[in-house]
């Protein structure tokens, strides 16, 4: 009697050979590798490792503010480090732009706590967008994230522009319909949006976001809108007012802020879209049940935001100071 034939592997299980498969040419292609600096800079590892412990120690709120840069710099033109740049006189630098003047000081901080040491052991030698990349992935893990493989061997953008984050970033005030194009115009699935977009688990965000639309919005859960007013009131007076994306635990990466969805509990217009819109409904209850998913599908939607738009070879440079080109 013959034997049955194989059953077909599940469409998850083709997905994620597909994705290693895209992954793996991509990374050959531009000569990236997890080892990158085993020889010309050794200790590049113990260096990263031990500059982002003790920032993150003294400063609990570096992994989330680091994680807003990261994306910041990469979902404008690639990882290259040009939101790390300062303006100059002839030019008005990505970091200058309204939407990202409120970035976290840790995150730049922790970036050039990690070149200045990298520099004094191996000078010339590593990116300022290879050390954003890595300090990005390991302070997630420090708060309880997951893990990700992230390939070295970026080069450093020579060009930083305001006018591109001011019109290319998304912001909570936009419909999803908008967002996911944004994301889909570089190659995200809305699964992949909705599974970035759990990064709120961690982090805070500014009244001034949010505080025109407690009122206006009937998603809000009552008790929670009157909450966040309460907490903004001195907004006019104080614009560094904020409040954690998620108020359950706010500095855990887990899947809580998935939770906090269809309890009316999300702070930004854009949270409550999630679980409005039909196409992204079904990933924020998927997720909101099965933590270890949203971590595999958020480490891989890490990794490939990682790898998106690097500049290599010639493209770019290794700068001397992560916030001026050489």
């Amino acid at each position: 009697m013959a034997a049955a034939p194989p059953s077909p592997p599940p469409h998850s299980a083709v997905a994620l050979i597909v994705l290693t498969l895209a992954f793996a040419a991509l990374v050959c292609e531009s000569k990236l590798s997890v080892d990158y600096y085993a020889k010309s800079c050794p200790r590049f590892n113990d260096i990263m490792q031990q500059t982002i412990t003790n920032k993150q120690i003294t400063s609990p709120s570096t992994a989330a503010g680091t994680l807003r840069l990261f994306f910041h710099d990469c979902f404008l033109d690639g990882c290259d480090g040009s939101v790390l740049l300062s303006s100059t006189p002839f030019n008005s630098a990505e970091r200058d732009a309204e939407i990202n003047l409120s970035l976290p000081g840790d995150g730049f901080d922790v970036v050039v706590r990690a070149k200045t040491a990298l520099e004094l052991e191996c000078p010339n030698t590593v990116s300022c967008a290879d050390i954003l990349a890595v300090a990005t992935r390991d302070l997630l893990i420090m708060l309880g994230g997951p893990h990700y493989t992230v390939y070295l061997g970026r080069k450093d953008s020579r060009i930083s522009k305001s006018s591109l984050a001011g019109t290319d970033l998304p912001r909570p005030t936009m419909p999803m319909s908008q967002i996911i194009d944004m994301f889909a115009k570089r190659g995200f699935t809305i699964q992949e949006t909705v599974a970035l977009s759990g990064a709120h688990t961690v982090g805070f965000s500014h009244c001034k976001e949010f505080s025109f639309n407690l009122k206006n919005d009937t998603q809000y859960n009552p008790r929670f809108a009157q909450a966040l007013q309460q907490a903004c009131a001195g907004y006019p007076q104080n614009p560094t007012l904020s409040v954690f994306n998620d108020i359950m635990t706010p500095n855990k990466f887990d899947n809580l802020y998935f939770q906090n969805l269809p309890k009316g509990l999300g702070v930004l217009e854009s949270d409550h879209s999630l679980y409005s819109d039909p196409r992204t409904i079904p990933f924020v209850e998927l997720y909101a049940k099965d933590q270890n998913k949203f971590f595999q599908d958020f480490a891989i939607a890490m990794q490939k935001l990682s790898l998106y738009g690097i500049k290599t070879g010639r493209g770019g440079e290794i700068r001397r100071r992560c916030d001026a080109v050489n």
